[in-house]
């Protein structure tokens, strides 16, 4: 599928918490194809600064990394504060990270419980909090987009705690949309199902004792013969970011090609 390259955020400042790698790495790099300056966050400083050279080199685009961890409040309000020292403001905000660590009802520890309330739903509220007061000082407007998950229906019995932190993710990206939306802040959430990346595949092969073939096999049983595919989600952030999208907020819109109340 051809990819945007269309100037979709032509002269906009776009933070991306989790921007490293995998799906948050192709939202980065969309971004910038289409016109935007970036700021991404990961864990991992080696990761982390040699993506945005690449990214920078690749697009023209301006490109910097801040070192943080998606569960932390103090290093996520860091990252906000850097891109808005380094560009003068905060255009668009995009909440990539996630912990998919599984844990049922009945196995699951509170510690367990609170890294997923850490990372899945306190650190995006509290990244969006300081990038909504930046938007709000300056009148200025701005988009946010919240990467959710299928799971947030309801999800498997070995999810529990993700689907519980996801879940709170849903209500806060409408509450938050209602509650801006005279400041013309656009906010809006993808459910993304399952999606090919280099986590999944560690995911797969950790919990779920996969071999080699295990994406093979998952493509052959899905309806459009391939997982969800992050350069084209990535398109789609960057569409819900953009003005191209209008007037949405509040909306959480599932990327999936299962259809939830459906049964054959």
């Amino acid at each position: 599928m051809p990819q945007l390259s269309d100037a979709l955020l032509a002269g906009t400042a776009v933070l991306v918490c989790g921007g490293t790698q995998g799906l948050g790495a192709a939202v980065a790099a969309a971004s910038a194809r289409n016109g935007a300056d970036v700021v991404v966050t990961g864990r991992r400083k080696d990761v982390g600064e040699q993506f945005a050279a690449e990214l920078a080199a690749r697009s023209g685009r301006t490109v910097r990394y801040v070192q943080a961890d998606a569960g932390s409040v103090a290093q996520g309000q860091a990252a906000v504060a850097e891109t808005i020292d380094r560009f003068g403001r905060i255009d668009c905000l995009v909440n990539c990270a996630g912990l998919t660590t599984r844990g049922t009802m009945l196995d699951t520890t509170p510690e367990l419980f609170d890294e997923h309330i850490a990372v899945n739903l306190r650190g995006p509220f509290f990244v969006m909090q300081a990038a909504i007061k930046d938007m709000v000082a300056r009148g200025a407007g701005g988009s946010i987009v919240n990467i959710i998950t299928m799971s947030s229906h309801g999800g498997q019995p070995y999810l529990a705690p993700y689907v519980a932190s996801k879940s709170g993710l849903v209500g806060l990206t409408r509450n938050a949309a209602f509650a801006h939306r005279w400041d013309r802040i656009r906010i809006n959430g993808v459910n993304i199902g399952w999606t090919e990346t280099e986590g999944e595949d560690a995911v797969q092969r950790r919990f779920h004792d996969a071999g080699d073939d295990w994406l093979e096999k998952a493509a052959a049983t899905s309806p459009m013969g391939k997982l969800g595919q992050v350069d084209e989600i990535a398109d789609f952030v960057v569409f819900l970011l953009s003005a191209r999208s209008g007037v949405v907020t509040g909306s959480v819109l599932d990327w999936d090609q299962v259809v939830p109340g459906a049964y054959e």
